[in-house]
């Protein structure tokens, strides 16, 4: 395809942007009903039981018929009553699918400045968001709810707050609910709507028929939108044409039941007008993850580029076919069925899975981007960034920062639909592990754990579907860390074990000695001494038999930890002696240092202060040597608290002077370090 084909969409609309539609329109009985129904007392109240919990408010409609416009608005109106803010979470996909419980706590919790630990159940995360809002006063709404058991897990049973909620029809289930149904706008109301994108003169020249053009498109809003977009971008057509146009379009064979015929008709109607290139654009737009898509997106769907893309997606915005968010624009849930259809009807299944992969592609070359910019310059990774297209390149790294932080729900979205695909497996694994990487580069580990945890687990269903056993070891040592990390150390074993059976499976020394480590660990936090020195004991062995020094000289030092904890006091020295003199044998001063002062603390423990007091003063040369003025000040101070327990005070408190004269220096020097930086 050709870009002066894609762009041919350009030639039949003069405007590059959707007129601006003003104020709310219509509506004043359902706003009016909405507000007494705030005011009515709850039946809680009339029973006389304390503690009720927050009004909700429903309000009902088919798609397009303007309920989630409704409800904002009305959450405009209320604002100075509830000072604590709104919240707003979607509760199904652009697909029409159900959004899980624990997805959207996640998202009132994110809003609410309340962290959820990563891997969480649904009960604890509902949980959470039900106490937040018990102290708050706020404005919750939860928009597109397919059934009651998606919002009544979310509802304190006390609270000052407001819930509005939209849906297609009565929430069954909740107490004391009265939907409030939307139908059509208003004449009067429909043909403002129509006025404000046709212009004053059309409408006023013909207002019959603006009135029968509102009654064809049934007062639905996304209808009259739509329709009023092609007469924008036709300043010489006439509302009587497309009245007459409208009027002899027969019915789709095969139009979704969940969209309604009014705007299924205009929908077609205005489809059936754009060029080839144009329609299959607009198409194809309905693969893009959680209906978000920029210029990138839709330039890889389409096969075009990029500037082509970005005049597309403006002259969608314009027809009122896409709602534009600054470079992101938004396919309406309601027009997302329709498209669906089309792409199944109209284009090969092959050419749709093309324009999947390549959209995936895209993807993770400007997550690899994202992450390389952040990589020291001269590095590997930025030399292979300065090969990229300019148009794949960030300028620096807070403006990649601000693009993950844009377009995170589109990423995650496409992740999770590549990882449910199935037949694009290595693309999702790329996608998943560039954003992960992209994640931990731009806001640190820590602060990316719920996202990281919810994408190792894509990873793990990938590599159990396709057998990969050295995947499936790292995606569940990954789960298990950030398992133990949220204090579910019980999960965390569970998952250790299994990332063990599977690296002994992919014949894997890695991920086997890391797993069996894991596993040791796991039984320390559970107090499980002896079986922990058991897996420590079979990790160090595993790691002897490879020759890796390292691990082996911290392994000892994790082994006599945890004999020392169990009163193990002559296997534990053992154990710090070895990892001494391998931490000297590699010439790991400071590590060498930090095991003589663990060293020192078994020794006294042990019954033998002498020697202890000998080998913490060893320990303090050493970190003296390694130039870590830190450790250095952190043994001196242990050493100052052992001479105080055997009663030499004198010498305890030159240490700890020494300690103390260290770290002010310390400081000095990172306060000076910090000035010539500004400089």
């Amino acid at each position: 395809m050709t870009d002066q084909a894609v762009e041919s969409v350009g030639r039949a609309a003069t405007s590059k942007a959707a007129p601006a539609t003003g104020q709310f329109l219509g509506r004043r009985r359902e706003l009016k009903a909405l507000r007494a129904d705030i005011e009515r007392a709850g039946l809680d109240t009339m029973a006389g039981r304390k503690g009720a919990g927050p009004r909700v408010l429903l309000i009902a409609g088919r798609p397009g018929s303007g309920r989630s416009a409704l409800a904002g608005e009305l959450a405009g109106q209320l604002a100075a009553d509830y000072p604590d803010g709104l919240l707003r979470a979607r509760l199904s996909t652009p697909g029409g699918d159900a959004v899980s419980t624990a997805e959207t706590a996640r998202e009132l919790l994110h809003g609410l400045g309340v962290p959820a630990p990563p891997g969480a159940a649904e009960e604890e995360l509902t949980e959470l968001v039900r106490a937040a809002l018990a102290e708050r006063r706020a404005l919750l709404l939860l928009d597109d709810a397919t059934d009651a058991e998606q919002v009544e897990p979310l509802l304190p049973d006390a609270s000052a707050s407001l819930v509005l909620a939209t849906s297609t029809g009565p929430l069954t289930g909740l107490p004391d609910v009265r939907p409030c149904t939307l139908g059509g706008l208003d004449t009067g109301s429909a043909v403002e709507l129509l006025r404000r994108f046709a212009g004053t003169v059309r409408v006023t020249v013909d207002p019959r028929t603006a009135e029968t053009l509102a009654e064809e498109c049934g007062g639905q809003p996304a209808a009259l939108v739509l329709v009023g977009g092609w007469l924008a971008a036709r300043p010489k057509a006439s509302v009587a044409d497309v009245t007459k146009q409208l009027w002899i379009l027969p019915d789709g064979a095969e139009e979704p039941r969940t969209v309604s015929r009014p705007l299924a008709r205009a929908f077609r109607f205005v489809h059936g007008s754009l060029p080839q290139p144009a329609a299959r654009i607009l198409r194809l737009l309905s693969l893009a993850p959680a209906g978000l898509a920029d210029a990138h997106t839709a330039s890889a769907l389409a096969g075009c580029s990029i500037p082509a893309a970005q005049a597309a997606l403006e002259e969608f915005a314009a027809l009122g076919l896409l709602r534009a968010h600054g470079p992101q624009f938004e396919v309406p849930g309601c027009l997302m069925p329709l498209l669906g259809a089309l792409v199944t009807s109209q284009d090969r299944p092959a050419e749709v899975e093309l324009a999947r992969a390549r959209m995936l592609e895209r993807t993770v070359r400007l997550l690899q981007s994202c992450w390389a910019i952040t990589e020291p310059d001269g590095s590997v990774v930025r030399r292979k960034l300065a090969g990229l297209p300019r148009s794949l390149r960030f300028t620096s790294a807070p403006a990649a920062a601000a693009w993950l932080r844009q377009m995170l729900p589109a990423l995650l979205a496409s992740a999770r639909l590549a990882a449910a695909d199935g037949e694009l497996d290595t693309l999702a694994r790329r996608l998943v592990a560039a954003l992960v990487r992209a994640l931990a580069a731009h806001r640190g580990t820590d602060a990316a754990a719920p996202e990281r945890y919810a994408l190792h687990q894509l990873l793990l269903k990938i590599a159990e579907r396709r057998g990969l056993h050295r995947e499936r070891a790292a995606a569940l040592l990954d789960l298990g860390d950030l398992d133990a990390g949220a204090g579910r150390i019980q999960q965390a074993l569970a998952r250790y074990r299994a990332a063990l059976d599977a690296g002994r499976s992919a014949r894997d020394p890695y991920t086997t000695g890391r797993a069996t480590e894991s596993v040791g660990g796991a039984h320390q936090e559970l107090g499980d001494l002896q079986r922990a020195a058991d897996w420590y004991g079979r990790a160090l062995a595993h790691r002897q038999s490879r020759g890796e020094q390292a691990d082996e000289s911290r392994l000892h030092g994790r082994l006599g930890t945890v004999q020392a904890r169990a009163g193990q006091y002559v296997d534990a020295l053992r154990s710090w002696r070895a990892a001494v003199a391998g931490h000297r044998r590699l010439g790991d001063l400071a590590g060498q240092a930090r095991a003589l002062g663990e060293l020192a603390g078994v020794q006294e423990s042990g019954g033998q202060p002498d020697e202890s007091l000998r080998t913490r003063t060893e320990a303090v040369e050493c970190a003296r040597r390694a130039v870590d003025v830190r450790l250095q000040a952190a043994l001196e101070l242990r050493l100052a608290d052992a001479l105080d327990r055997r009663g030499d005070a004198a010498a305890a408190r030159l240490h700890r002077g020494s300690a103390e004269r260290l770290l002010v220096d310390l400081k000095s020097a990172y306060e000076i370090r910090g000035v010539s930086a500004e400089d």
